[in-house]
């Protein structure tokens, strides 16, 4: 009897001796997990400068550069998500475009570190301590901080009518306009053009004659529809452009090329529709 009690008593005294032992290095790694995540935040900060463009009409004060650190290890990999960050957490009344994210819509087209680009497919330059500038595209009026006024633009884009205009054109059971593998192929590096106008606001023909000039991508939009098969207007369309401003202002300096997020070639475009000028449509 005296012998079972004993034997029960020292097991259990074992088993909260192991229970303890338990708990306190549970404790202990805890403790340490924390030690270690806390450490890691405080020394895991990469503050980034960058320089934004700010200009409010309605404030009556002259345009600046607005200055603003990111913790880099707490954001997007895109210039688009430094942004977000700064309207989420620093200054609400920054004001820009943004839509798809996803380089389709065109609307995060700005000017970062000089060059134009979407701001959605721009990646930070996290190597370097220069601060990165971010304005809006040059040469154009500007509505607020990074948002310019496109009505020039899109009403040139309107201007040559981009649409298909096929009423004459033979229809395969009445209902579609037949167009071949080839000269479907044709429009390859043309239709893909999203209007964000970083190749236009890059030329310098396009900055001093924007009114009269219409600019790599309303020129790129252009051809696509002269070099359509199905389209009937080909040659109205040719001579709507064949005059001193519209077209021929380009120098083919081709800044547009170098900067199109598409990586389309406007300026090969535009060469093409001098040539149909001259009879030869390619």
């Amino acid at each position: 009897m005296a012998m079972a009690t004993w034997a029960r008593l020292w097991s259990r005294a074992g088993l909260a001796a192991r229970s303890g032992a338990l708990a306190g290095r549970g404790a202990a790694e805890v403790t340490a997990q924390a030690a270690a995540a806390s450490s890691s935040t405080a020394t895991a900060a990469r503050l980034k400068e960058f320089k934004v463009y700010r200009w409010d009409p309605e404030a009556g004060e002259k345009p600046t550069f607005q200055s603003f650190e990111v913790d880099l290890n707490r954001c997007g990999p895109m210039i688009l998500d430094v942004l977000l960050k700064i309207k989420d957490e620093q200054d609400s009344s920054l004001s820009f475009r943004r839509s798809c994210r996803e380089g389709i819509c065109g609307s995060c087209a700005m000017n970062i570190n000089g060059s134009n680009g979407l701001a959605c497919l721009t990646r930070i330059e996290k190597e370097g301590e220069d601060a990165t500038n971010i304005a809006p595209l040059p040469h154009m009026f500007v509505v607020k901080d990074l948002v310019v006024d496109m009505a020039n633009f899109y009403a040139q884009y309107k201007s040559i009518k981009p649409w298909l205009q096929s009423d004459g054109a033979a229809k395969v059971d009445g209902k579609e306009v037949y167009q071949s593998k080839e000269d479907r192929n044709k429009l390859d590096g043309l239709y893909e053009c999203i209007l964000c106008a970083c190749c236009s606001t890059s030329c310098p023909s396009y900055w001093w004659n924007s009114d009269s000039y219409l600019g790599p991508a309303v020129l790129l939009q252009a051809y696509r529809w002269i070099i359509d098969s199905r389209d009937q207007a080909t040659d109205e369309r040719i001579k709507q452009l064949d005059d001193a401003f519209k077209l021929y202002r380009c120098k083919t300096i081709m800044n547009c090329a170098k900067v199109c997020p598409k990586g389309l070639n406007p300026g090969k475009a535009i060469a093409k529709i001098k040539k149909a000028h001259h009879g030869e449509l390619e």
